[in-house]
């Protein structure tokens, strides 16, 4: 054991705390809480048997501090807030491809409408999902509002009668927009829309059937085809329902596999007794034995504001601790269990041959993966005479078409993988005309204002600036950096012609062989950047475009405008809609809607049929 790190055991504290290890680099690698914090830190030490992952842990560990607290449970509180501020290598980062969609509704708005969403906020509304397994939460939302007549609009339904749309003649919606129907009768219907939602198929069954029949009588058959798919969706859905199982049962099934250095995490998702499938993690960085993986994934699992369900079973056994904060973030009393028997062991047992399957089928991924990206930083900081390692790089890159639409982009890679969520877009509003220089100055000087500032945990101090271009562009940018004095960022350039690096400290530039993996990670950043750039400039020329068509048909103010170029986005998709998908945008109507494609077919946007 390193003298410092000994001598500083020896005076830890026997109180409940958080510990914060520290690389050579002063990076924090992983973060922990203790009941005892003397207790604790020793084990990891000690001269001893240790999991591989702890073993090459404490391997990269130079220093560390800690915090006291009064209780462990407020260690609790504060382990979690500093892993999501640090994102530490060896703690729990929850990986996965994919965030599934809920259905949501607020049954305490006047008319509730039903709403596809990824987020699940503490906003007193209902949440339904998530929808996987191939389940189309849009094909859900088509079984309601054909069996029910519920508003799919976002009107704001207050103060005087409106016209009805045509939904209403569609017969698809009740109209409360224009008191067509009294409060209680529409809640009714929502009410038999939640009841399909929470598990009852029999009515919503009989529904379509019934509306199947009846268009087929009065020889509408294409929208008598469009039921029976619909028909066809609910089926799939019921096949999922678990015979053994309650339809009120909704429960988690959570199961950790490791094998020492690396893990896997399945949870399989019962929702009012049906499956809605299996969503796996990869989990590279976790230290501990199974139960402190799984005791960590569930406080990081269920603090990402997901749906906590009624019962969450594990293999086995956890700290009540973590049971009180998974309660605390659940609106219900949230029982963890561990199962011993009969139909839910055995769907706890599918968890853990999912588990299986996701960490052997995947762990020479993995990896490979995690070997050739600390190989490329690593390289990154030797080659480029970095003060450190680049864990966090930030690159820039300006869009615009002769001046005009002018944007910057700001894309983040994290330990060499895109960090999308802390991606930012910059309109350039201070520079005229075609000036790349100024227009990259202006980028900077917004985005390092942030640091030293509240808004530094949005914008966190990167470790690396790369900018797209040569060495007029990297002085450019120098200069921001001298005027605001700032240090402990490394900032390089990266042309692309002959994909050349430019540093501050040498008047030539440094050239890479093409498969050398630091280079491949910077051309990647660099990538990212062009494109996130160039996607958010073609966003703004696009829909410039299609503000100043609508703006030449009458009668369609700002509101109308928005509304209009939210729904479509592009020209194209707005010449290519129907009269009628134009008459459900919020405010339009069909005699609008009729006007619009007039507007459209007279200008030559669109040809008479």
């Amino acid at each position: 054991m390193k003298e410092v790190l000994e001598s500083k055991v020896k005076l830890l504290p026997k109180s409940p705390g958080v510990y914060v290890m520290l690389d050579e680099e002063g990076t924090v690698i992983y973060v922990g809480k203790a009941k005892n914090l003397k207790n604790r830190v020793t084990q990891y030490f000690r001269n001893g048997l240790k999991t591989n992952k702890v073993a090459v842990m404490v391997q990269n560990v130079a220093d560390f501090y800690y915090v006291l607290t009064h209780t462990e449970r407020d260690a609790l509180s504060l382990e979690n807030n500093l892993i999501k501020k640090y994102k530490p290598k060896y703690n729990i980062l929850l990986k996965d491809d994919k965030s599934y969609p809920y259905i949501r509704v607020d049954l305490k708005e006047e008319f509730p409408r039903f709403t596809v969403v990824r987020r699940i906020k503490k906003d007193g509304a209902r949440y339904f999902g998530p929808y996987m397994l191939k389940i189309s939460v849009s094909d859900v939302l088509d079984i309601i509002n054909t069996a029910y007549k519920i508003r799919p609009c976002t009107k704001i339904l207050k103060g005087g009668n409106k016209r009805e749309c045509l939904n209403y003649h569609l017969g698809l919606c009740l109209a409360p927009c224009s008191g067509k129907c009294t409060k209680e009768e529409y809640l009714k219907e929502v009410k038999s829309a939640v009841d399909f939602l929470s598990g009852n198929d029999l009515e919503v069954e009989n529904l379509l059937k019934n509306k199947m029949l009846n268009f087929a009588e009065h020889e509408e058959f294409e929208r008598a085809l469009a039921v029976k798919e619909q028909l066809s969706r609910l089926q799939e859905i019921k096949e999922r329902k678990i015979t053994a199982l309650n339809r009120d049962v909704s429960a988690d099934f959570i199961f950790v596999k490791s094998d020492g250095l690396f893990s896997a995490i399945s949870v399989l998702f019962v929702r009012n007794g049906k499956s809605m499938g299996v969503k796996n993690y990869s989990a590279e960085t976790f230290s501990g034995n199974d139960q402190e993986i799984l005791s960590e994934f569930l406080l990081r699992f269920y603090d990402e504001k997901r749906e906590i369900p009624s019962e969450i079973y594990v293999p086995q056994e956890v700290d009540e601790l973590i049971i009180e904060k998974i309660r605390e973030l659940s609106s219900k009393k949230t029982a963890v269990l561990v199962p011993e028997k009969g139909v839910k062991k055995e769907l706890l047992s599918m968890a853990e041959k999912n588990a299986s399957d996701y960490l052997y089928t995947y762990i020479d991924k993995i990896v490979k993966k995690h070997e050739l990206k600390d190989l490329a930083l690593s390289r990154l900081k030797k080659l480029l005479s970095l003060s450190k390692t680049p864990r966090r790089m930030e690159c820039f890159d300006i869009s615009h078409i002769s001046g005009v639409d002018k944007v910057g982009a700001m894309v983040v890679f994290t330990n060499g993988e895109p960090d999308k969520q802390n991606y930012r877009r910059f309109k350039i509003k201070t520079v005229a005309g075609n000036d790349d220089f100024a227009s990259l100055q202006e980028v900077l000087k917004r985005r390092l204002s942030k640091l030293g500032t509240h808004d530094e945990d949005k914008f966190e101090k990167p470790d690396l600036i790369v900018i797209d271009g040569g060495k007029g562009q990297l002085s450019s940018v120098k200069e921001v950096f001298d005027e605001m004095n700032i240090d402990g960022i490394d900032l390089i350039s990266l042309a692309e012609r002959e994909e050349e690096i430019f540093t501050l400290y040498s008047s030539n530039s440094i050239k890479l062989d093409k498969s050398d993996q630091a280079l491949k990670m910077l051309i990647r950043l660099r990538d990212e950047a062009h494109r996130f750039a160039i996607t958010f400039n073609r966003n703004l020329r696009t829909k410039r475009t299609l503000k100043s068509l609508i703006s030449e048909i009458g009668g369609i103010g700002k509101v109308k405008r928005n509304a209009l170029i939210d729904k479509f986005g592009d020209i194209s998709t707005l010449i290519s809609a129907s009269v009628e998908e134009l008459a459900k945008v919020d405010g339009i109507g069909e005699k609008l809607a009729k006007k619009i494609k007039d507007f459209l077919v007279s200008n030559g946007s669109v040809k008479k049929s």
